[in-house]
């Protein structure tokens, strides 16, 4: 096991030249992932790791063990590893605590600022699956916006909202990179959502979602798709976002109901 070998220019501050590997009960993976994580934590993101080569001779561990250490990193959004570059630290994952705000909403809680670029806003039929879930028919017409949603000017997801035409007319010459859709609704329109459905999937991003979101074509993401309501019961909207999985977490608590 090397002891004091020199450190390159780019290699991860924090990072000690050796550990013991492989003495504890654990995995060498594990505990080599344990060494790694503590370093990233304290890094700046976009900082370059050691290679593979260089972190089997540091640790006096096997390829095999590095390369399942930097996997679990890479799932668990620390590092991002791009093909003939290196790996690099990951930005921190933002969390979003699941209730009824809207994005807007959710960044500036978090100290970001957010905005959105809007890619298109058109009326087009409803058809059979977004006409059975806003109670409309399969040729009601719906105003479907499609948006990149930003915080801080970094891609975070691929928005896209349908929302029954007629209870909307000029909305979408209402929006503007800044502009909040439920904001919009309660104020010019007096529709406030009030209880919304939602479900998550992972899913693989196409190469026009990863183009959007500046990732790569199969990169995990999350698929967030959200029905809600106003008070009086009427669907207000439908929509399917696909957030980076590498850029964000969901939270929710969960209170056991009573016996």
């Amino acid at each position: 096991m090397p002891t004091g070998s020199a450190r390159s220019a780019d290699d991860l501050p924090g990072l000690p030249p050796a550990v013991s590997v492989g003495r504890a009960r654990r995995p060498k993976y594990d505990q080599l992932k344990e060494t790694l994580l503590a370093a990233i934590e304290s890094a700046s993101p976009g900082t370059p790791l050691p290679a593979e080569r260089d972190l089997c001779e540091r640790f006096a561990v096997s390829r095999t063990t590095v390369r399942q250490a930097l996997q679990e990193l890479e799932s668990d959004g620390h590092i991002l590893r791009h093909q003939g570059r290196g790996t690099f630290v990951a930005r921190r994952k933002t969390s979003l605590a699941l209730q009824m705000t809207s994005f807007n909403e959710d960044m500036r809680q978090r100290g970001m600022h957010p905005s959105s670029q809007l890619l298109s806003a058109r009326q087009v039929p409803a058809a059979t699956q977004i006409g059975s879930f806003l109670g409309l028919s399969a040729t009601a017409k719906v105003l479907r916006i499609e948006r990149l949603r930003l915080a801080d000017d970094e891609p975070m997801a691929v928005a896209v909202t349908y929302l029954p035409a007629r209870r909307v007319k000029g909305l979408a010459g209402l929006l503007h990179a800044e502009a909040s859709v439920y904001a919009l609704l309660s104020q010019t329109y007096g529709i406030v959502p009030t209880d919304a459905e939602e479900t998550f999937e992972s899913v693989a991003a196409s190469a026009e979602h990863a183009e959007l979101l500046k990732t790569e074509i199969g990169a995990p993401l999350t698929l967030l798709t959200r029905r809600s309501w106003d008070g009086d019961g009427i669907p207000v909207e439908y929509a399917r976002s696909h957030y980076r999985g590498d850029r964000y977490r969901f939270i929710t608590r969960l209170h056991r109901p009573q016996d």
